[in-house]
């Protein structure tokens, strides 16, 4: 709950130069990294950004664009949240170091890139630490475990493993902080005695399946896939999402992204066993994962999340409805038609790219039109000054005053 806007007026010191220009630099290379993962990802897709004399770091791009979309970009944004709600300057190690791994990767240097996040991945581990010391709670330690299995998987692709080894790592990162976010929103309804010790058991599941993939891809694999399908039954049936589909406004938006990434996180479930066994359905395991479920999650809590992490508001309205339309469409085309013809994965790619776009494009009108909102409103809502004693006078008696400068006006609290 934020303070009243009497309590909210003291800032204290404005940031120094240093201050900001560290900030702009790591916006900068979260946005590297999203950017490079998104080019990265329509090679391999086969869209043709590539031609003779393409810089180096768009090859790299290809061939990291797990580590960049899942580290360099995700990892860094759910590591900044957590910094800024710990308070402390220690924090900031771990999305710093992911954040600078993105170039080092891009330029080649992957020992390097390797080592800042096995380093990140350290740190995030001891701010999680802290997490449960100050609050002690279920979703506070499957906080813990999701920062344990990012370092996990960091460390594993930091010695050379391949990516069967890593990326199930990554992904129960992912999966987990998300877990273990809704799991705290479930304390808003009466929980079932068995919801927590399923959830836990599931979880403890997927990370068997993520240890063993290394080992054994097919036992680890079917494991892996086991359990995602069983969270996604989980969430469809202890989430408040099912309760605020039916609101208005901003919670029903939330619960429609929700809803439909819990769809795509049981294809990606059926989708990553059936890999395992040989199957080729390696690109929907990743993306149903990756895009539709992850990606529906960020767009679903970004405008509550933004405000809280970067210190803008967005003003909510019907088009954010549309790049998730977009996204689970996209989808569609790229995992459902490809089945018929190939030639409709490079398309597909290509119009997930314009999702993840037009939702940054979203989010960033959101906040500028809340800012003309809100200064167009003081103007609107200024009450005319009170007439002179007695009523009489000259007419510029009786016209309105403007407020003194500095008199605290024009701003909205």
């Amino acid at each position: 709950m934020r303070p009243p806007a009497r309590e909210r007026q003291p800032r204290g010191e404005p940031a120094s130069p240093a201050t900001r220009l560290l900030a702009v630099g790591l916006l900068l290379c979260i946005a590297a990294g999203l950017l490079s993962a998104v080019a990265g990802g329509l090679l391999r897709a086969g869209v043709p950004l590539a031609r003779a004399g393409a810089p180096d770091w768009l090859g790299q791009a290809a061939v990291q664009h797990a580590a960049l979309m899942i580290c360099a970009f995700m990892g860094t944004v759910i590591a900044v949240e957590r910094a800024v709600a710990v308070k402390l300057a220690m924090a900031w190690l771990a999305p710093a170091a992911s954040a600078l791994a993105g170039p080092a990767l891009l330029l080649g240097h992957a020992a390097v890139g390797g080592g800042l996040l096995v380093l990140s991945g350290a740190a995030f581990v001891a701010v999680n630490v802290v997490v449960v010391q100050r609050q002690s709670e279920p979703h506070t330690w499957l906080l813990l475990a999701s920062a344990v299995a990012w370092f996990a998987g960091n460390s594993l692709f930091a010695a050379g493993l391949a990516p069967a080894a890593v990326v199930p790592w990554w992904f129960g990162f992912l999966v987990m902080t998300i877990a273990a976010e809704r799991l705290e929103m479930t304390r808003l309804m009466r929980r079932r005695r068995a919801a927590l010790p399923a959830l836990v058991g599931l979880l403890a599941l997927l990370a068997a399946g993520a240890a063993g993939s290394a080992a054994d891809p097919v036992a680890g694999g079917v494991l892996y896939g086991v359990a995602l399908l069983g969270l996604s039954a989980w969430l469809l049936s202890f989430d408040i999402a099912r309760r605020t589909l039916f609101t208005q406004g901003l919670s029903r938006y939330m619960a429609v992204c929700l809803l439909s990434g819990y769809a795509w996180l049981a294809v990606g479930g059926v989708a990553w066993a059936a890999t395992a066994t040989g199957a080729p359905w390696r690109d929907a395991a990743l993306h149903a994962l990756g895009l539709g479920f992850v990606f529906s999650m960020m767009m679903g809590h970004a405008p509550v999340i933004l405000p809280a992490v970067a210190g803008v508001k967005l003003l909510f309205g019907w088009p954010f409805y549309l790049p998730l339309a977009l996204l689970h469409g996209s989808l569609l085309v790229r995992l459902g038609l490809r089945a018929f013809d190939a030639g409709w994965l490079p398309r597909g790619a290509e119009l997930n790219a314009a999702a993840i776009a037009l939702f940054a494009f979203t989010a960033i009108g959101a906040v500028f039109a809340w800012r003309r909102k809100h200064a167009l409103a003081p103007r609107r809502a200024r009450p005319p000054a009170p007439a002179a004693a007695g009523g009489g006078g000259s007419p510029a008696a009786r016209r309105p005053q403007l407020p003194a400068r500095g008199a605290g006006g024009g701003k909205d609290a």
